[in-house]
């Protein structure tokens, strides 16, 4: 059931994620705004990562594991409350920073306690990093609906449904506990504190390690989102897509989801780093694909594709994370990591709108070519692990 439920948090997170893409053109209709001005809710999403993702280091000393977990989602039933009547834009926006800190709180808490479960870990991760894809999946099936609504901002009235239910089962099943006593009820041991004169969160600020591993993610899910979220306005204004064009953010969330299980054999056989890199080489030439070839079936096919080598790729960086990282620090480092990262979902989304408003949105392709390169070069800085999985 802790499992279950952890599943059904990143379902909601990748919901969430995946649902701005189709609504943006709709967005720019309804509050008759530029690219740069429509940026700002990932910007003020990023603004609000980075607070959740320093909150949830400092808390998760001062509150128990349940606390945080049930408290993220009552966050982010606020945001959702907010936005789901189309508020004036700058309650909009508001209402993006408020979930942008629930969302770092959930997904660093989430993804800390899931590589402390036991049992076969890497097959635990890519199932939940799974049900973040086929949230993700889902959400652009029901925002590529509400877009042509006349009430489109109703699309949130279902997020909140989901993070509602999510609050409730979270407070049953972790019951506001600490992460020790939630270890402890399904029989697995303490994990003991390393002798340290430091405290968990100077521990983390001081390694190396970590702040590699964030700028990574912060590159790679600011990457993915951008693809999923910016790559529709690009098929409607380049390909002379039409507003179905939305289904398109679907399947590359289905590819995302399918990657994290159907590749599960290969990335054991290649090995993390061999996997990691050549996931991304196939990722930059499919994205050229898209960038060179103008057929509006063939660019879907190929962001389908690159979706499905994209998906192993974060569960591969927190199986390395957990050998190279000590473990009593784990769940704070793993917060920090992801809270950047979630930062990323927002920054890069940013920087794409402020480029689109200056040259076009022709600029997507190449800037997605650029980020996925340097994700190469980063994963070669990545220290190799120290201990075996």
């Amino acid at each position: 059931m802790q499992f279950l439920v952890t599943c059904c948090c990143m379902f909601a997170i990748g919901f969430n994620d995946a649902s701005a893409g189709p609504l943006l053109p709709r967005m720019q209709s309804a509050y008759q705004i530029s690219f740069v001005v429509v940026s700002l809710v990932f910007i003020f999403s990023c603004v609000g990562f980075l607070i959740g993702a320093c909150l949830n280091v400092i808390l998760s000393e001062r509150v128990t594991f349940g606390k945080l977990l049930s408290m993220s989602c009552i966050i982010q039933m606020i945001a959702f409350t907010l936005l789901s009547p189309a508020p004036p834009f700058p309650v909009f926006v508001l209402g993006y920073f408020i979930n942008g800190i629930g969302t770092a709180i959930q997904l660093s808490q989430v993804n800390g306690y899931m590589v402390t479960m036991g049992g076969n870990i890497n097959t635990k991760v890519s199932i939940s990093q799974a049900s973040y894809g086929a949230g993700a999946l889902v959400s652009p099936l029901v925002a590529t609906q509400f877009s042509v609504m006349r009430h489109w901002s109703f699309h949130y009235l279902v997020a909140l449904g989901i993070v509602t239910v999510n609050a409730v089962m979270t407070s049953a099943i972790f019951r506001l506990q600490s992460q020790q006593d939630c270890r402890a009820s399904i029989g697995l041991e303490r994990i003991e504190r390393d002798a340290s004169e430091h405290s968990p969160f100077k521990r983390i600020m001081s390694l190396r390690s970590v702040h590699i591993l964030a700028a990574f993610i912060f590159l790679y899910v600011g990457t993915e989102v951008t693809i999923g979220g910016w790559t529709v306005t690009y098929i409607i204004q380049q390909r002379d897509g039409g507003a179905q064009s939305g289904y398109i953010a679907s399947g590359f969330w289905a590819g995302i989801m399918l990657g994290r299980i159907i590749l599960i054999p290969l990335n054991k056989w290649l090995g993390d780093r061999l996997a990691m890199s050549l996931y991304i080489l196939l990722a930059i030439g499919l994205e050229i694909i898209v960038w060179f070839v103008p057929s509006l079936i063939g660019d879907a096919v190929a962001v389908s594709l690159v979706g499905l080598f994209f998906g192993p790729i974060f569960p591969i960086a927190l199986s390395t994370s957990r050998k190279i990282i000590p473990r009593w620090i784990f769940t704070g480092a793993i917060g920090w990591i992801t809270g950047i990262g979630q930062a990323g979902s927002a920054a890069i989304p940013f920087i794409t709108g402020a480029l689109s408003d200056a040259v076009g949105i022709r600029s997507l392709q190449p800037l997605l070519v650029a980020m996925m390169a340097t994700m190469i070069g980063m994963w070669f800085v990545v220290p190799r692990p120290t201990r075996p999985d």
